[in-house]
């Protein structure tokens, strides 16, 4: 369809930008760096929903971007001009493609010059209030001028930006009624300056923007967290790839212009640029991007491979069979993408009230101004009345209300070795019912030990370990740590080499040892294992078995008392595992887990947690590898260790930095903790403007007073944040401790028996 009679330039590269989706349907992603609230989110999606041929349009307020779901037609539907229309400038972005987002550096800059001019005006305003003579009273006004004028021209620049951008398109938000208490505010000030006014409000109006760029740049910075994951996972793609012609020419191409069918060498130490099955080469595969699990995989001519897998040992020759967009991993940049659209809670209620919020305090003001003026005739004394009920009633506790809970609770969290990087995770864990954990990584450490150490010949181990000296394997680094107390002299050998995707082989005189896959080393069959046991090696001298290895991974501390916490919690847990059935099964067994996943891809974990999603369950993920970040991204909330893959740490919502598994119930009990304060913050910041909306009625209320009242409300709301670091979280007894309680008990009613 790309080559149909498209008859603009414009639709031409909306159609080479989008991709086919399923169901005869196209996908075109946009970049809309303009998006700030969830009134953008309502407006936008209203907008492109109503146009012909759209099938679904959803926005990502993280990442600023709409994806846009459309018929397959010979040219694509108008929602460029649509969105142009609304007031917001789009641009073509391709899966894969990074912006550079300035915003937070614009905001941490006005925050940092609204601060000072607000402190510098505040020590003039008390020369003021100390009873200043009138002539020291306007030095004083015409200095707080010099410094509030180009302080509120390039601070409040963010809010008049936004305001008049909602203006000049027939709509409103916050930032609306926000301008425009803060121009009156200064308009009247300068005024009342220049004719020696015995007040001016300069002091107000700079607070005012100082504590809602302190709301607005903290919500800022939990947002931006969510951008990491993406384009940390697109960061894994080839950025080009060495194809092989038909000639045998060799020529480098970026991975965009690879099509299916073409020959590709993929060198060790590379990852697969794209999806492709091997038609030569021997090497040991890094698929923890699929799979999760830590052991390596052998690569077999005819197998296939995923995008973003890493070739470790040997190279490899593959025919593509996939362009790069189609690929897996292009697949779970978009599985991220889409979880992390529409995540909401108590973040975005204030930009949902906001289409409450503005009609009501601009219908307030009105009606305040109209009734003075008709009840005593004085301008002066109805716009002073009218800016003090436009600055009484600003949203600056509401504002705050999430963010300084959120920092609390992150200060809190830090303290027991727990980041949070997406302020709305608190909100979401706290909801939570069930918990679905990771098994490699997670309830283990990732770190293989010899399981049987016993049953093993002193001699052999030392063999064992003599070759595993030449390799970086885990499985060579765990033969090692368990020969450290062997008493056997280590052995010499004439020479030992590594063979890609096999094991170790070493000569000794005229004897052959081999370490590694049973079917490789061993010619002649004689011990009793389980082929399929990835996490198992054998031993041979000149093809015949003599030793078997077999690991397990170690677990983490505590991974039982921990278990037994989410139970006390009222929490379910089950286990989603890309490893083998007969481990998954061997673990959850022993863990006394009954609802354990085991063979899932990373669109299967996804697809899992959203099924459970939608029988209403709202599930914690704790994951640690590649392939759990897609199932991050869409669980309810999410977790991971600090020793998880890169891409697997910005997709979670927390990451734990100590070993421990206790991390988990810690974390879920402050959050709960941590609901009840903002919702208290809430109330607090509603039962305000309640009270204070009629007395600036009423005329009782002057714009600094207004200020004032402003400021104490959210002291009142960072004092109640604050309260979050004096309540201890529950802690939870272990099993040991529930039986020493009990036994005491016991004890007790003896005695008073």
């Amino acid at each position: 369809m790309i080559g149909g009679n498209s008859s603009s330039p414009r639709e031409q590269d909306i159609l080479l930008a989008s991709r086919l989706a399923a169901n005869a349907r196209r996908e075109t992603i946009l970049s809309v760096p303009a998006i700030s609230c969830g009134g953008c989110i309502r407006k936008i999606e209203q907008a492109l929903n109503a146009l012909d041929g759209v099938v679904q349009a959803r926005v990502n307020l993280s990442t600023r971007r709409v994806t846009i779901r459309w018929r397959d037609a010979a040219s694509p539907p108008p929602f460029m001009d649509t969105l142009i229309e609304l007031g917001y400038q789009p641009h073509l972005l391709e899966t894969g493609a990074e912006s550079k987002d300035g915003t937070l550096r614009e905001l941490v800059i006005a925050l940092a010059v609204a601060g000072f001019g607000a402190g510098n005006i505040m020590m003039l305003s008390v020369s003021v209030w100390s009873g200043a003579a009138p002539e020291t009273r306007n030095l004083l006004h015409i200095i707080s001028a010099l410094i509030a004028l180009p302080v509120l021209a390039f601070s409040g620049r963010i809010f008049f930006r936004s305001a008049w951008q909602a203006l000049r398109h027939g709509r409103t938000n916050m930032d609306v009624p926000i301008s425009i208490g803060v121009l009156l505010a200064a308009a009247l000030s300068v005024y009342d300056t220049m004719n020696g006014g015995r007040h001016a409000y300069f002091d107000a109006s700079v607070m005012l923007l100082f504590f809602l760029l302190i709301g607005r740049t903290l919500d800022h910075m939990m947002r931006e967290k969510a951008r990491i994951a993406v384009t940390g996972l697109a960061r894994l793609a080839a950025r080009s790839a060495l194809v092989i012609g038909e000639d045998g020419e060799r020529v480098y191409l970026p991975t965009a212009e690879i099509e299916p069918g073409m020959t590709l060498l993929v060198a060790a130490g590379e990852r697969v640029p794209v999806d492709g099955v091997i038609e030569a080469g021997t090497s040991d595969l890094d698929c923890s991007l699929v799979t999760g699990e830590s052991f390596s995989h052998a690569a077999t001519i005819g197998r296939e491979l995923q995008a973003g897998v890493l070739n470790l040992t040997g190279p490899l020759t593959i025919r593509a069979t996939a362009t790069a967009k189609d690929s897996f991993l292009a697949e779970m940049v978009r599985l991220m993408e889409a979880a992390e659209t529409g995540r909401a809670g108590y973040r975005r209620l204030a930009d949902r009230a906001a289409a409450l919020y503005a009609p009501v305090v601009h219908i307030a003001a009105l009606i305040g101004f109209v009734a003075w003026m008709a009840a005593s005739g004085d301008m002066h004394q109805s716009i002073t009345i009218a800016i003090a009920i436009l600055i009484i009633t600003c949203p600056c506790a509401l504002g705050l209300a999430v963010p300084m809970v959120q920092v609390v609770a992150a200060k809190h969290l830090f303290e027991r070795g727990i980041l949070i990087k997406d302020g709305g995770a608190l909100e979401r864990l706290a909801d939570i019912d069930s918990v679905m954990l990771d098994k490699t990584g997670t309830l283990t450490l990732g770190r293989p030990i010899l399981r049987n150490r016993e049953t093993i010949d002193p001699a052999n181990l030392a063999i064992a370990a003599a070759m595993a000296a030449h390799s970086r394997h885990p499985l060579s680094k765990a033969l090692l740590a368990a020969d450290v107390a062997n008493s056997h002299a280590p052995i010499t050998f004439d020479r030992c080499s590594e063979r890609p995707g096999l094991g170790l082989e070493a000569v000794s005189g005229s004897d052959i040892f081999r370490l590694g896959r049973a079917a490789w080393a061993i010619d002649e069959p004689a011990i009793d294992r389980n082929p399929k046991e990835s996490s198992s090696a054998a031993l041979s001298k000149n093809g015949k078995a003599i030793e078997a290895f077999d690991f397990e991974d170690t677990l983490r501390p505590v991974v039982r008392e921990t278990l037994h916490n989410l139970e006390k919690l009222g929490l379910t847990v089950g286990v989603l595992s890309g490893d083998h059935q007969a481990s998954v099964q061997r673990l959850a067994l022993d863990l006394g887990i009954a609802d354990f996943h085991a063979d899932m891809r990373p669109g299967d974990k996804a697809a899992h947690l959203a099924k459970l999603a939608e029988e209403g369950r709202k599930v914690l993920m704790v994951g640690d590898g590649l392939n759990d970040a897609p199932a991050l991204a869409a669980a309810h909330a999410s977790m991971a260790p600090a020793n998880a893959a890169d891409v697997g740490r910005s997709a979670a919502d927390l990451v734990f930095l100590r070993d421990s598994a206790d991390a988990v119930p810690i974390a879920i009990d402050l959050a709960r903790l941590a609901k009840k304060l903002i919702r208290q913050n809430f109330a607090l910041a509603v039962v305000y403007n309640l009270i204070a909306l009629p007395f600036a009625m009423a005329g009782l209320v002057t714009p600094l007073a207004a200020a004032l009242a402003m400021s104490c409300s959210s002291i009142l709301v960072v004092a109640n944040a604050l309260r979050l670091g004096r309540i201890k979280p529950r802690r939870h007894r272990t099993k040991r401790e529930n039986r020493r309680a009990a036994a005491s008990a016991v004890l007790a009613e003896e005695a008073m028996g």
